[in-house]
């Protein structure tokens, strides 16, 4: 004869079935706040190469744009100085 099966006790049935969905909510919340920041991350990511090419893109525009004598003639730039630009177009007419 075999021994009767023993009676599983319901508050550890409830025990572990809500331990086992606390754990698949965390895990899926988890993963959610991983996926979140990895995206952040790329993004960021992307916008710093972004800036990073349009800054490469600026320092190449000045030095095409620039005159070979050095003499800045746009008076917006910060190096901009009339007396040279004077003196070049005095130069060069």
């Amino acid at each position: 004869m075999s021994a009767p099966a023993a009676a599983v006790n319901p508050i550890r049935n409830v025990a572990r079935w809500s331990a086992l969905a606390a754990g698949l909510v965390y895990g899926y919340v988890h993963h959610n706040t991983l996926t979140a920041l990895e995206h952040n991350r790329a993004e960021q990511k992307k916008i710093e190469h972004r800036d990073h090419l349009i800054a490469q893109a600026k320092v190449e525009w000045t030095k095409m744009n620039t005159p070979s004598g050095g003499v800045v003639t746009d008076p917006e730039n910060p190096n901009f100085d009339l007396e040279k630009v004077l003196i070049h177009l005095s130069e060069t007419a």
